[in-house]
């Protein structure tokens, strides 16, 4: 009894895997990824860019460069 459990086990797993090779499947799972990796990539953009900005409001407010750019 427990041969036959195992063989039904593995023809059940099996076939799973070969239906997780189809084409359409492979697709979706591919372009969620690049959906993914698209949204990580503008998240980590979005906080760069913040961080760049605070940075030189920093560096303009130490070195007095707002104050000579508006006497000017």
């Amino acid at each position: 009894m427990f041969y036959v459990s195992l063989g039904a086990f593995l023809a059940f797993w099996v076939m799973r895997r070969l239906q997780a090779l189809h084409p359409d499947h492979v697709a979706r799972r591919t372009a969620d990824g690049a959906a993914g990796m698209l949204r990580q990539v503008r998240d980590f953009t979005h906080d760069a860019l913040g961080e760049a900005a605070e940075r030189e409001t920093e560096l303009r407010a130490r070195f007095g460069l707002d104050k000579a750019e508006n006497a000017g």
